[in-house]
């Protein structure tokens, strides 16, 4: 008898805003765009698309097409979901500097 297995979806374990926090800043450490997208992609998923899509200005649609596997969100789409995720951005010098 085969055991049967289902997709493994992040936003189903993201529950606290520290999860949130480690999740993202996990994802900044990569560096790369598209884990970036992706993290805030399952981000949005576990707060709900529609709600996130609606306080960052953009259609479901339109927030479910910028991140995906192969979104690239503009830069004011990124800003827009940071802000409905209550999420802020900060910089600070990288430790190779």
């Amino acid at each position: 008898m085969p055991i049967e297995t289902t997709r493994w979806d992040p936003a189903d374990h993201i529950e606290s805003a520290q999860d949130v926090a480690a999740y993202l800043e996990a994802a900044f450490e990569d560096g790369d765009a598209a884990v970036i997208t992706a993290t805030l992609g399952a981000i949005a998923r576990s707060k709900g698309m529609t709600q996130v899509a609606k306080e960052a200005g953009v259609t479901r649609e339109a927030l479910y097409k910028a991140l995906s596997a192969d979104g690239d969100p503009k830069l004011s789409t990124l800003l827009g979901v940071l802000k409905a995720l209550g999420l802020s951005l900060s910089v600070e010098p990288s430790k190779a500097a």
